[in-house]
C-alpha cells in the first residue's frame, strides 16, 4: 500500500505556524517515502466553517509548497458515510442519546462525591448520566455517545503503533483506560452529523491513510480512535505525533493567534524556508 499521509485543517480561521510545522512534517514524510500527501477539509462545523477561509489555507499551503490531489475530500459531502458508521454502532447495541450540557456535566463531575474531576480528549469526562436512555427517546437536540462499558465486552483489546519522538512504541489499549480515562465519548453532535472521534476514523479508512500526522496533544484520543477502528473492523494506519509549537509563554498556538499565521508572515515577505527554519525543519 502506497505511504500515504494527510493533513486535515478546519476552514474556521488563518492557519498559524504550527499548522505549517504538521503539515510541512505529514508532506515531508510521504515525500521521502516516495508517498502521497492528501489534504481534507474539516468543515463538519458548518456554523464556523468559511469559504474564505479554505481559500486562504489552500493559498498559504500552496506557498510553501506543498501539492496535493483535488479535489480534496470536504467533511460536509460525506455525511451518509458517518451516519452508516453511527448505525453500524447503534445495530449493536452500544449507543445513547445524550441531553446533558457542558454545565450539566461540570456539575455532575463536580459532586462531592465523585472527588476530583477527571480529564479525558475532550475536557471533563462524562459520569454516564443518560446512559440508561435508549435510542427510542433520542431527540433531534441530543448528543449521541459509545457506551465505553457495553462495547468493552465486544473482543479483545488491541494495540497500535507510534513513531512520534515522546511516545514512540507499541501501545495497548486497556479496559481501565478506556473506561475511566476517556469515558462514553460522543460520536455525533447536533447539528454536526458526527464527532471529531468518528470522522476521523471513517475519513482515515476511506482515504486508505497508512500514517496519520498530528500534534502529541491528539496522542490521547488515539486510545479512543483506535477502538472505533476495532469495533468498526477498520483498516490500521501508523501514529506519528509531533511536538507542538508554542508561544513565548508555553502555550500552544491557536487560530486566534494572528500574529503568527501563515499570511501575517507572507505579508511580511518572509519565505517558505524562513518559516521552516521557525519551527525547526
Amino acid at each position: 500500500m502506497t505511504f500515504t499521509t494527510r493533513f486535515a485543517p478546519s476552514p474556521t480561521g488563518p492557519l498559524h505556524l504550527g499548522h505549517a510545522f504538521s503539515a510541512l512534517t505529514a508532506a515531508d514524510m510521504a515525500r521521502a517515502q516516495g508517498g502521497a500527501f492528501l489534504l481534507r477539509i474539516d468543515d463538519l462545523d458548518q456554523s464556523r466553517a468559511r469559504p474564505e477561509w479554505e481559500a486562504q489555507l489552500k493559498g498559504d499551503l500552496a506557498w510553501l509548497g506543498l501539492t496535493w490531489p483535488e479535489p480534496c475530500r470536504r467533511q460536509s459531502e460525506h455525511l451518509t458515510a458517518y451516519r452508516a458508521a453511527l448505525e453500524q454502532f447503534t445495530d449493536m447495541g452500544l449507543t445513547y442519546p445524550c441531553q446533558c450540557s457542558r454545565r450539566d456535566i461540570a456539575a455532575a463531575a463536580s459532586a462531592p462525591q465523585e472527588g476530583a474531576p477527571h480529564f479525558g480528549p475532550d475536557g471533563l469526562i462524562y459520569p454516564g448520566t443518560c446512559r440508561a436512555r435508549p435510542m427510542a427517546e433520542a431527540d433531534p437536540g441530543d448528543a449521541i455517545r459509545l457506551n465505553i462499558e457495553k462495547a468493552l465486552g465486544t473482543g479483545p483489546l488491541p494495540g497500535f503503533m507510534e513513531t512520534g519522538p515522546a511516545h514512540a512504541g507499541h501501545h495497548l489499549l486497556t479496559a481501565d483506560y478506556l473506561s475511566h480515562g476517556i469515558g462514553d465519548p460522543v460520536l455525533a453532535r447536533p447539528q454536526m452529523g458526527a464527532s471529531y472521534h468518528l470522522s476521523v476514523v471513517v475519513d482515515d479508512a476511506a482515504q486508505n491513510i497508512t500514517h496519520v500526522v498530528r500534534g502529541e496533544d491528539l496522542f490521547t484520543a488515539t486510545f479512543l480512535h483506535r477502538f472505533l477502528q476495532m469495533l468498526l473492523d477498520l483498516p490500521v494506519p501508523t501514529y506519528h505525533h509531533h511536538p507542538l509549537i508554542r508561544d513565548d509563554a508555553g502555550k500552544r498556538l491557536a487560530k486566534r493567534d494572528d500574529a503568527r499565521a501563515i499570511a501575517r508572515y507572507r505579508d511580511d515577505g518572509l519565505t517558505p524556508e524562513d518559516l521552516r527554519r521557525m519551527v525547526g525543519l
